[in-house]
């Protein structure tokens, strides 16, 4: 089981980043997937959900809710997370996670890819 995010970058306040999460090893469709970020000294905060079927019911954060989408690909097993207006305090590593629930704890989500840094300054 292995889950692979990546892109994330330095970006000005007020831009945008698209990060991706690949899966490999489990069937992908299966799986609720979660993005999460964590700065140093905090705990790993949940941003977004994703269900599996085709309806994609979708959840966020209220901190990152109507600048960031969610979004899966089950024929490519990828899942993303566009994010739009950045803001400083968006700074942080992005984790995607898979699970069979859609919780917010990241002690639900057996699965993780590693973190993807996302840097928000001016």
């Amino acid at each position: 089981v292995q889950l692979q995010a990546s892109g994330g970058g330095f970006v000005q306040p007020g831009g945008s980043l698209t990060l991706s999460c690949a899966a490999s090893g489990f069937t992908f469709s299966n799986y609720r997937v979660a993005w999460f970020r964590q700065v140093p000294g905090k705990e790993r905060e949940f941003v977004s959900a994703i269900s599996y079927g085709s309806a994609g019911h979708v959840y966020y954060d209220d901190s990152v809710k109507g600048r960031f989408t969610i979004s899966r690909d089950n024929v490519r097993n990828m899942a993303y997370l566009q994010m739009t207006n950045l803001k400083p305090e968006d700074t942080a590593d992005y984790y995607c996670a898979a699970g069979v629930d859609i919780t917010t704890s990241p002690s639900r989500y057996p699965y993780w890819g590693q973190g993807t840094l996302v840097t928000v300054s001016s």
